[in-house]
């Protein structure tokens, strides 16, 4: 239930700002007295956090593979570690000696042993030789077997070798994909994700407290001392700023387990933009589908029937989130996606993606915020009406169109 009502001697002669600020900081004080939200913020930045020390722990480098060089092969040691990094395999190679070959394998000190480079390529291994190493000791020996052609036919081995190495094709895309990798891809997951959940729970609160206070009859002693418009703007602010405050938590949790991991050390995600945006984005989002959610509530007088009629709303929500999750990832470049995120009410859940991706230039973020803020007047104007002619209704849900007539 509701925080107790203010005495109408306090709203009497309080103006609009006084009334509004009144309000909001009775749903504040509510809201952050309950155990739901204590909790769930709790679960969501635990979450957050578990989630980057498990990436950290199963993405985290792998030691490199030692291998050994014995003295009649250590001059080779440089080309092959050379060749290893080439095909992305991180390798640390030490010198054996000859006669602690087999004790050097037994005891793990090292994964394989090179003995000779010379005439022939001979390698020594415990049992067998390891998936990522296979390729690298097939291209080392063509290396070898080339060097030694290039030796006979009177030639530089060095030079050639490093033609060889610089040799690269020039390739030109008609339609170049935008570079991401997996920082900018997990980044767009969980921006995405976020936001959904975020913005789902908040608007159902708004158009929960509506139904509640409208069942407890406390609205009709509210509206004894306040405006329709003064209370519904006090609760969507009021229930705002605690969804702020809930998914400012979970993306400081995010952005701090990142940096302290050193998680995006090698991606080219930009961090803090992308944290900012979010944050501007639910605000944006929140003040549509809650003004729009708490006037449907309105409609209604049970908590049962909510979903009666805020359900084309949370459906309007589902279906931008499906799209952006399953297909900008893998195409940040996809039209459907790209016009939608332009779109009021799908701009929140689209949008943050493509910014997390580096798919959204600037002047799209600001063409679809700005679309979006142009919206909210409309709205507020709009829900308003619809709630000041439903808000004192009970009984079976009320349509819309009466609704209207009534304001």
């Amino acid at each position: 239930m509701s925080a107790p009502t203010p005495h109408p001697s306090a709203t009497r002669d309080l103006g609009t700002a006084a009334a509004i600020r009144l309000v909001a900081g009775r749903e504040i004080s509510t809201r952050l007295r309950s155990k739901a939200f204590v909790w769930t913020t709790v679960l969501f930045v635990g979450a957050v956090v578990l989630g980057g020390v498990l990436l950290n722990l199963i993405g985290g480098k792998s030691d490199p593979t030692p291998v050994g060089f014995t003295p009649d092969a250590a001059a080779s040691a440089p080309a092959f570690e050379a060749t290893a990094a080439g095909m992305g395999v991180d390798v640390e190679t030490h010198e054996v000696a000859a006669d602690a070959v087999e004790q050097g394998l037994r005891d793990g000190d090292v994964d394989l042993v090179v003995t000779s480079t010379e005439g022939t390529f001979d390698v020594h291994v415990e049992s067998s030789v390891g998936e990522s190493m296979r390729p690298v000791l097939a291209a080392f020996a063509q290396q070898l077997a080339l060097a030694s052609a290039v030796t006979e036919l009177g030639g530089d081995p060095g030079d050639v070798a490093g033609q060889v190495a610089q040799a690269a094709p020039h390739v030109t895309a008609l339609d170049p994909e935008p570079a991401r990798d997996g920082g900018q891809i997990v980044a767009g997951y969980l921006a995405g994700i976020l936001l959904f959940i975020a913005l789902m729970t908040a608007g159902q609160l708004v158009a929960q407290g509506v139904v509640e206070e409208k069942t407890s009859r406390v609205v009709e002693l509210l509206l004894a001392t306040l405006r329709p418009a003064q209370l519904m703007a006090g609760k969507v602010l009021g229930i705002g700023a605690i969804g702020l405050l809930q998914v400012g938590l979970v993306v400081a949790a995010g952005a701090g387990t990142a940096s302290a991991l050193g998680l995006l050390d090698s991606s080219s995600l930009d961090l803090g933009s992308t944290a900012l945006w979010a944050l501007v984005w639910f605000v944006v989002g929140f003040g549509m589908y809650a003004l729009v959610l708490g006037a449907l509530g309105a409609l209604v007088s049970r908590q049962e029937d909510i979903g009666s009629v805020i359900g084309p709303v949370t459906t309007l929500m589902i279906v931008p989130y499906v799209l952006g999750i399953s297909v900008l990832p893998w195409d940040p470049t996809n039209s459907l996606a790209t016009w939608l995120s332009y779109v009021p009410f799908c701009s929140p859940m689209l949008m943050p993606i493509r910014i997390a991706l580096g798919a959204a230039e600037l002047w799209e973020v600001l063409l679809a915020l700005g679309l979006s803020v142009a919206l909210v007047p409309v709205l507020v104007w709009l829900a308003g009406r619809i709630y000041s002619g439903a808000v004192l209704h009970s009984g079976g849900r009320m349509k819309l169109k009466d609704a209207l007539a009534r304001a």
